[in-house]
């Protein structure tokens, strides 16, 4: 089987030399590979293809056979790692938050610890018969939430 440390090293070396980032690498006991890389303005499909060749010459098929997929972490896909937080400041987003919560708001901030989204929510104003839509930021740790997705809205 093939050892996911090492190709986690060979893809990561591989995309160091752009603005292409790693999502995720996952190896199954079958030796079914698959790779989800992403960029800032989304992912080209010869890009994939030339990542998918370099892994193929580094890690030869003759010794070790493989099934291998190269794509992008998909749009509607929840947030794995830094990078997409980072590639959808000011996209609107939709957050589940650890305690079951859903929020939905701007990506405003995004930081080492976690992130901030700004959204309207209905709030009732002391001494106010009725709830008012109002702007609220709030700021959760990447720890305190279940996943992140960008919103696609028609």
């Amino acid at each position: 089987m093939i050892e996911k440390a090492k190709l986690i090293d060979f893809i990561e070396t591989y995309l160091s030399s752009g603005d292409y980032f790693l999502v995720d690498v996952i190896v199954s006991s079958d030796n079914c590979i698959k790779v989800e890389i992403d960029h800032a303005q989304g992912v080209d499909i010869d890009y994939c293809v030339g990542l998918t060749r370099a892994i193929e010459v580094a890690f030869d098929r003759e010794e070790e056979d493989y099934e291998l997929e190269v794509g992008s972490a998909g749009l509607t896909s929840p947030f794995k790692v830094k990078g997409q937080y980072m590639k959808n400041v000011g996209n609107e987003v939709e957050v589940l938050a650890a305690d079951g919560k859903k929020y939905k708001g701007v990506l405003k901030e995004v930081t080492d610890e976690g992130f901030v989204i700004v959204g309207e929510e209905k709030v009732k104003k002391e001494g106010a018969k009725r709830p008012v839509l109002e702007e609220v930021s709030r700021e959760f740790k990447y720890n305190q939430v279940k996943s992140t997705k960008y919103l696609l809205q028609f």
